[in-house]
């Protein structure tokens, strides 16, 4: 039985994720900052001092990186963005450090980044090749796959998963676009024409599970949906999953970063990102139409 290191193994992904691992027959461990802290065997690490439990690293036959400082969690002031980037940076380059000198069988590594990296770019196709933005967002997911790829010169293959929004009903992005429409209400972030690469999470799992098992895969992928949607369309399909009428309500974006900071500004940015390299991978979708997404996790 193969077994899979999870770092970040207790968020919204990596409990899903551990679920369908043990599911298809793996064992599963798990880093964290807490031993215990799951009924996942864990193993301590923190990557603000360095410290890890090289066992975790000697069992593992593959190591899923999720670890990282949830970006709409806090407002963005400038302490709260140096640990986006150091949590994700620092952790990786633990990872590092602990494959260098523990002896290992670990075969591969697959970790997680975001769309992100591509920045507001309109109606503009994005592939995997597209150069990055130059915002925070972009900047940290440079630094971050920079940190992850160095890995590869220990002689492991690296897949980077650049993630979109993923469609959940356990948490993420969905419940708080849900709620409000619960009262017939829909806000409405910039003009509603802007892109959302949107991922339901049972698709988003897979991928990383076809990671594994496809060897061929190596370098980043976007792990989005084919068909990225307006987020007008995103909430009028909500809507309809729901049965529900609605008032669209723009909202004061100036007045928002004003109370919630810098992470506002990502929420009317336009990223129509490509999901062409994951399908020529061999991945197949079971979600590659909002609605049916939407159907599965809150229609009636």
């Amino acid at each position: 039985m193969k077994t899979i290191l999870i770092t970040g193994g207790s968020g919204l992904i990596g409990n899903h994720l551990t679920q369908l691992l043990r599911q298809e027959g793996y064992g599963v461990i798990h880093l964290s900052r807490k031993k215990g802290s799951s009924n996942v065997t864990t193993y301590e690490w923190n990557p603000d001092a360095g410290e890890i439990d090289d066992a975790a690293i000697a069992n593992a036959d593959y190591i899923i990186h999720l670890a990282g400082a949830n970006v709409a969690e806090h407002r963005w002031t400038k302490k709260y963005k140096a640990e986006i980037l150091r949590s994700r940076t620092q952790s990786a380059a633990l990872i590092y450090a602990a494959l260098e000198r523990t002896p290992n069988k670990v075969q591969a590594i697959i970790s997680a980044s975001a769309i992100g990296y591509y920045g507001d770019r309109g109606d503009e196709w994005l592939q995997e090749d597209a150069p990055p933005a130059n915002d925070f967002l972009a900047t940290t997911c440079l630094q971050w796959e920079a940190a992850v790829n160095k890995i590869s010169a220990l002689n492991k293959r690296i897949v980077i998963l650049r993630t979109g929004i993923v469609l959940s009903k356990d948490g993420g992005a969905l419940p708080p676009l849900v709620q409000p429409i619960r009262f017939g209400i829909a806000p409405i972030f910039g003009n509603g024409q802007q892109y959302y690469p949107w991922i339901h999470i049972d698709d988003l799992c897979r991928m990383y599970l076809h990671a594994i098992n496809n060897e061929t895969m190596r370098g980043a992928y976007n792990a989005v949906a084919p068909t990225p949607e307006r987020f007008y369309a995103l909430m009028n399909t909500i809507a309809k999953v729901m049965h529900r009428k609605k008032l669209n309500i723009p909202l004061p974006m100036f007045a928002l970063e004003m109370v919630l900071g810098e992470f506002v500004k990502s929420l009317a940015m336009s990223t129509r990102c490509s999901a062409d390299k994951m399908v020529g991978s061999g991945f197949e979708f079971r979600y590659r139409e909002l609605e049916a997404a939407l159907k599965a996790l809150v229609g009636k």
